[in-house]
């Protein structure tokens, strides 16, 4: 329980909640090496590292794996599947003996259903996380339209310079 209380889309969960959770979630252990999952495999829900370490990787050259991520203890791995249905965008692997928790999307949403006050402080805290998100992607976005702007008008000023250029030659 102590480890699922690190999870920060777990931490607002009161202890008879998150016995619950516990008790009802699966561990699982896997060896070094051993993969979790590939990309684009449905997701059933979202994976808590209790020990050992577990590596996102991509398609790298040549088929092999190019880590993007990797995660220990206390780590959540497909909050999002826990919400909604989806695919894993990564491989993972298990980096050395590792052993994790996998809730299953089922077990969150009967949660959710059963303690509303729960569903909706984690609604809270995704619509918050989603505005901060937005904001940022805002300053991104102007960021990105100033440098438009900028390129647009150096194109103009070197088309202007290569005419006068031609004037003068001719």
């Amino acid at each position: 329980m102590d480890l699922l209380r690190q999870v920060p889309l777990l931490s607002e969960f009161p202890e008879e909640q998150l016995r619950l959770l516990a008790f009802s979630a699966e561990n699982v252990n896997y060896r070094d090496g051993e993969v979790l999952f590939i990309a684009g495999e449905r997701a059933d829900g979202g994976l808590v590292v209790a020990t050992g370490a577990i590596s996102l990787e991509g398609e790298g050259e040549g088929g092999s794996g190019e880590v993007l991520d990797t995660f220990g203890p206390g780590s959540l791995i497909g909050e999002t599947a826990l919400l909604v249905e989806t695919r894993r965008p990564a491989r993972a692997v298990a980096s050395g003996a590792t052993e994790v928790i996998r809730i299953r999307r089922a077990l969150f949403k009967r949660m959710l259903q059963e303690f509303p006050d729960i569903a909706r402080r984690l609604f809270e805290a995704r619509a918050e996380a989603f505005r901060v998100t937005a904001g940022a992607l805002s300053r991104v976005g102007a960021v990105l339209e100033q440098i438009e702007r900028e390129n647009t008008e150096f194109r103009a000023d070197r088309r202007r310079a290569d005419q006068e250029r031609d004037e003068d030659q001719q």
